[in-house]
This record gives C-alpha cells, structure tokens and sequence, in this order.
C-alpha cells in the first residue's frame, strides 16, 4: 500500500502571508502523494465586515446564513484557494484546488438546527468521500488542496470545518493508501506546559489519552483535536501529527511535533 499526507493547515497560518509562503514551499518539497486541506482564517470576516455582514461566532463555529456563505465561498474556495495554488505552482507543486463539489469529492448534509441554527453549515457522514475520484487525481500526480467548502449533491453549497475535511479525507483514503494526517498550526505540537514551547510530547497512544486529559496535561480546545484525531486512526488512518506549521520539513526524519499512535 503506498504512502499518502494529508496536511491541514490553521488559519493563523493563513493570516500571515510570510507563513504562509514559507510553510507551501516546505510543503511543496514533501515527496510522495499528497493532500492539503485548509480553512480561511480571517479573511472571510474582513471582506463580510467591508460589505456590511456582520459576522457571527458561536464557540469558535461561524453562524453562516446566505449572505456569509456566498463570502466564505468566495473567500476560501477562490481567493485564498487560488492564492495558496498560484503559490504552489511556483514551488514546481502541480496543485489542483478543490472544493467538495468538484467531482462530487465531498458531500455533507446541512446541520439539523438543536439549541443554535448554524445556517448553511455542513457535516459530514460516513459515506460522504468520493475516494476513488480523490485517487484519480492522485495517481495522475496531481496535488488536491481542498478548501472548507462542500455540498449536499442538491445545488446546495455548505461551510464545512476544515478539521473534519481532513479527518473524513484520512480515513475514507486509508482503505486505499497508508495514511498519515498532519495537522499544521501554531504550536509545536501537545505540550506537557502551555507555557513552554519547548515541553513537546513526542509520543501518545489512545490508552494514555484519558490519563493525560484526567490529569489536566491536555484541556481546553487540543481535547477535541485529540479525539478525533484517536478517532481517525481507530477508523485505519495509520498515525496522526500536530505540530508548527514552520517545522514540516522536519516531518521526513518524523522529528515534526506530537505522534499520536494507536
């Protein structure tokens, strides 16, 4: 079974441009099959704020009725989609941007209204991955960079957590590549201190998540990210890696943030 990357990067990645150049050139020299997928940081609430659309969060969840959701499609699926692809082509990196409906890659069922109506917001099911369309693309040595943006297979477009893009990417791909997930942010990876940078956990296996989080070691919003990242290798995803976005190159010698391992 040959190798596949899947890379999310954060928004505070996208956010500044000088990270974000550095990080696609280091991403563009990963050998091998791979996938980036990434969110649209702030950009969307700069632009909706310019035309007058307040934005709305609500637990770090935007609130996306239809005018939102025509910013976020402009946004992450064209202008930062294309800018991050332009800057790939310049690093020799044939990328192809994507958003769920191309190809039908990526479906998702608009999130039923409970305690908050999250408007046009979109979740993603079991069955929800066109992996054999994903390989296509792949196997043509093609680079698929995915933007938070999907639909229902009715016309409908949806904002999608770039997260669980990856995460459903990674286990509907693992039935056909040997894949790692490698989360990109602004961290260097799970950290015993969250004041010490440099007090990374290299290794943890599901057995010591509990303890870690019963011991206070991982809170607030990595516990989350942690989950479904255990829940991506439950599913077959083979390792998974949190880490800075500016250390990828480290990622060859698996020397890049925190492992997390069956």
């Amino acid at each position: 079974m040959s190798v596949l990357n899947i890379i999310k990067i954060g928004g505070n990645v996208i956010d500044d441009a000088n990270q974000l150049s550095a990080f696609l050139e280091k991403f563009s020299a990963l050998p091998g099959r791979k996938i980036l997928v990434h969110g649209g940081g702030k950009i969307a609430t700069r632009i909706a704020s310019d035309m007058g659309i307040e934005a709305k969060m609500v637990e770090g969840r935007r609130i996306t009725d239809a005018a939102m959701l025509d910013v976020v499609t402009m946004v992450y699926a064209g202008l930062t989609n294309k800018n991050i692809v332009a800057e790939l082509q310049k690093y020799n990196c044939d990328a192809v941007g994507l958003c769920g409906a191309d190809a039908n890659m990526i479906k998702a069922v608009k999130r039923p209204v409970r305690e908050i109506d999250y408007g046009f917001v979109g979740d993603i099911l079991a069955d929800s991955i066109n992996a054999l369309a994903i390989k296509k693309l792949l196997e043509a040595e093609f680079i698929p960079v995915f933007s938070a943006i999907t639909h229902n297979g009715h016309g409908q477009l949806l904002n999608t957590n770039a997260d669980t893009i990856a995460s459903s990417l990674a286990v509907a791909l693992s039935k056909l590549y040997e894949v790692s997930l490698i989360y990109c942010f602004d961290k260097n990876g799970v950290l015993k201190d969250v004041n010490d940078d440099n007090s990374v956990i290299e290794t943890i296996k599901s057995s010591e998540f509990e303890t870690l989080k019963e011991g206070k070691v991982i809170h607030d919003g990595m516990i989350p990210k942690l989950f479904n990242a255990f829940d991506a290798i439950s599913k077959g995803v083979t390792n998974v890696y949190i880490g800075h976005a500016n250390n990828l190159h480290l990622f060859q010698q698996r020397k890049f943030g925190t492992c997390l391992i069956a």
